[in-house]
């Protein structure tokens, strides 16, 4: 290999069917090298890398050169470099942990809540050995693996009964589609909300057997437009959180309590798609009303459903609180079978609960004391990066500390932003290129792009990410 990353032809022995000029017969593919040479090739550069990993990145590089030959480019060039960094990529293990220096607490690209060491120590136990899941150790008959859950989610929220399923989508697919499957679901239009990767509400609505009867416009809905549109063949009343914009302006949506009083006079169910909620009272904390889970409830909503990785901070998990014949309802349907929880979730999402219950959940859930750190401990640790920062930097890249804020993220209260302190960095790097670069580390740094400065914010620092962020610097600098 040499210092392009290009093979050199005149440095290996030509194979069967190459000639020296690098083609056979006018068919330039021929100077491609084979999958096995080029793997041998790298492995002397990374002879760590196992040898999956050097065939897979060596096939893949070969691959995306014919794919350059195609375009009339040189296909020879860095194929070697390519096939290293394929390979290094395959044996990085899947997800990969990164530094969250982008302000927003419940990043989806990042995995949302970071679960709470606790959590994640009893999910590992669960995995790594045998457990009671669905044994009655009294009895020694078969258990129910999702009582334990639904027994703290009824004492936290004061649900008649509760169930949890793999994520919030499901928990409305089989919320609709006990309740309502054959018949029709009443949404206002100004709710028929898409989320991140392309997910939209009436998809989902459609997928779970119903038919779907808008009501209102997109920006005003009022009680008449529900009224109007019941018939005999409405199955229930939906109500959709927001959970990625906000309406504001000449603007009208019916309450939920207003909704639950227009199911009860029809005789129809209510459900809520709340998106995130969390079990503890942090309205007093700023955090917006709607983000106490039994508040809502207590409006005499049929069932409510929300994420577990989301403000409640524990596993990716859907929560449906309600009625005890309409979580009994969807406790029956086949497809409860199908989107259950595994062994290693309901472990954490039991931690995360219990954490919860025992007055725990704002010291030891990170997402939660995230959203509710007071402003002068985030300087702090925003100060500590700044020291570090500036220590490395020299006089390469200007370092200032910035006020900032951010979204909640994860489609989770839309408008409601947390004020924080961030390091920006500036130079002649250039800012989008400096962002990149820090994405490319061992542990990569996922920062935000301000005008012509990066913003590493402090809020969502884990305990030693300023460390991790000095280096990743120090090596970007190195490097050049």
């Amino acid at each position: 290999m040499d210092q392009s990353g290009k093979v050199n032809p005149s440095s290996r022995p030509a194979e069967r069917g190459e000639a020296k000029g690098g083609s056979v017969g006018g068919d330039p593919r021929r100077a491609l090298p084979g999958v096995d040479r080029l793997a041998r090739e790298i492995a002397r550069e990374s002879p760590d890398l196992p040898d999956w990993c050097l065939r897979e990145g060596a096939r893949q590089a070969v691959a995306e050169a014919r794919e350059r030959m195609t375009r009339g480019e040189d296909p020879l060039a860095g194929i070697a470099a390519r096939a290293l960094q394929l390979s290094e990529a395959l044996h990085r293990p899947f997800p990969t942990r990164v530094v969250n220096a982008t302000g927003v607490v419940l990043h989806t690209n990042l995995g949302r809540a970071v679960l709470a060491p606790g959590a994640a120590r009893a999910a590992a136990e669960a995995a790594a050995s045998y457990s009671d899941l669905e044994l009655d150790l009294e009895s020694g008959e078969r258990g129910d693996r999702l009582e334990r859950v639904a027994a703290l989610l009824r004492l936290l929220s004061g649900a008649e009964d509760a169930i949890a399923v793999n994520n919030n989508a499901a928990a409305v697919l089989l919320a609709v589609n006990s309740l309502a499957r054959g018949r029709e679901v009443v949404v206002s239009r100004g709710e028929l909300v898409e989320i991140g990767g392309s997910f939209r509400v009436p998809e989902i609505l459609a997928q779970a057997g119903v038919r779907l009867v808008e009501v209102g416009t997109t920006n005003r809905t009022h009680p008449e437009d529900y009224r109007s549109a019941i018939g005999a063949e409405t199955g229930l009343l939906l109500k959709v959180h927001r959970s990625n914009f906000e309406q504001r302006g000449f603007v009208s949506e019916v309450t939920l309590p207003a909704l639950v009083e227009i199911g009860r006079e029809a005789g129809l169910p209510v459900v809520e798609d709340l998106g995130s909620a969390t079990l503890v009272d942090l309205r007093d904390r700023g955090l917006p009303p709607e983000s106490f889970a039994p508040a809502r409830l207590a409006s005499g909503v049929e069932l409510l459903c929300f994420s577990g990785d989301k403000l409640l901070g524990g596993p990716q998990a859907g929560i449906v609180l309600g009625t005890e014949k309409a979580v009994r309802s969807l406790r029956r349907n086949p497809l409860a079978r199908a989107l259950r929880l595994d062994k290693m979730t309901l472990a954490a999402l039991d931690w995360t609960l219990r954490a919860a219950a025992e007055g725990r959940a704002e010291r030891e859930i990170p997402a939660l004391r995230q959203l509710v750190e007071p402003l002068a401990s985030v300087e702090k640790r925003a100060r500590e990066l700044l020291a570090r920062v500036e220590e490395v930097a020299g006089a390469r890249l200007s370092a200032e500390l910035e006020e900032t804020r951010a979204p909640v993220g994860g489609g989770s209260l839309p408008g409601f932003e947390l004020e924080s302190r961030a390091v920006a960095l500036g130079g002649a790097i250039g800012a989008e290129r400096l962002c990149a670069a820090l994405r490319r580390g061992p542990v990569p740094v996922i920062a935000r792009v301000r005008g012509d400065r990066v913003q590493l914010d402090a809020r969502t620092l884990l305990p030693g990410d300023p460390a991790l962020v000095a280096a990743a610097l120090r090596r970007v600098l190195t490097e050049g």
